[in-house]
């Protein structure tokens, strides 16, 4: 299992459609891919549907990624890895599916890919949100997420969650896209205060320059970019304030609507790797710490 070859990238984004662009030549693998296999044909929605029957027929599942580091991705010697996959090779070989197949996508293309056919499942560390879940149908999460800040050492100007940030009148920056654009503005920080960069390694740049005070990304992220530099460090993880409660975000894989006896089949085994500790072992060499286990369900993040 390869560990993380870049830096860290960001799979979390506010409401929009769009993702960055994929790591350099994952497109074109994808297209050979998709090329090599033909698209599935609609499940009944009656009784389940019977894709994983026919997964195991054909010995393949189609896996959809959006080329970011750790949760799915090729790598330099043009391997498929990611937390989402290498979970995914082991779930779907004790169903009865010997080999996955990446079909790489831009993130915003994920959803509607997955629906169109184009691939079996989304494992790209996907969040589960009520929005997502009116159009696909998820896994129980197989980790969660909290926030973190980039700040100078030793934190001088004391910010440890958005309030603070609001309340100390802080210098703030966060990632485009990201989620925690709403978290701050709801926080009380003037969206037009906002500086926004391209992702987490520009965040550390920003913060180690002294243009901003702090850079906002999840814990996963702060923690891995901070680790060689040294003027900077990332505050304890902590949760943001959604509709005036504290929120945990959480990953998993995402299934058409019809497939109920995919997803079901799916959440068994995981339950068994959260419960044996083999799960952390196969997130652990992507960043994932104890810290990133959950017992949430999709239900929950669902809404109910």
């Amino acid at each position: 299992m390869a560990p993380p070859l870049q830096p860290l990238r960001r799979f979390r984004e506010a409401p929009g459609p769009t993702r960055r662009s994929l790591l350099a030549g994952v497109a074109a693998l994808g297209a050979l891919g998709a090329a090599g296999c033909s698209r599935v044909p609609t499940a009944a929605a009656t009784d389940g549907g019977d894709l994983l029957d026919r997964l195991r027929a054909a010995g393949v599942v189609r896996l959809g990624i959006a080329g970011e580091i750790p949760f799915g991705y090729i790598d330099r010697d043009g391997e498929l890895t990611g937390e989402a996959p290498e979970l995914a090779k082991v779930i779907f070989k004790r169903l009865g599916v010997e080999r996955v197949q990446p079909v790489p996508t831009e993130f915003g293309s994920l959803i509607p890919g997955l629906n169109s056919q184009q691939f079996d499942v989304v494992a790209a560390g996907m969040y589960v949100n009520p929005e997502r879940c009116e159009q696909v149908l998820f896994s129980d999460p197989d980790y969660q997420m909290l926030d973190s800040f980039i700040v100078r050492k030793g934190n001088p100007k004391g910010l440890h969650d958005y309030r603070d940030v609001v309340e100390k009148k802080a210098k703030f920056a966060t990632g485009t896209g990201y989620a925690e654009i709403a978290y701050a503005v709801e926080a009380g920080y003037p969206e037009s205060d906002i500086l926004i960069v391209p992702d987490q390694v520009a965040g550390l740049n920003a913060v180690e320059a002294g243009r901003v005070d702090v850079f906002a990304g999840t814990a996963l992220t702060t923690r891995e970019v901070v680790k060689k530099s040294g003027k900077a460090e990332a505050t304890e993880p902590f949760r943001p304030i959604v509709g005036g409660k504290p929120h945990v975000d959480g990953g998993a894989f995402a299934f058409r609507p019809t497939e109920t006896k995919l997803r079901d089949a799916f959440n068994v085994e995981l339950r068994k790797l959260k419960e044996s500790g083999e799960l952390l072992r196969i997130l652990r060499p992507f960043g994932f710490t104890e810290d990133e286990m959950t017992d949430l369900t999709a239900k929950e993040l669902c809404g109910g």
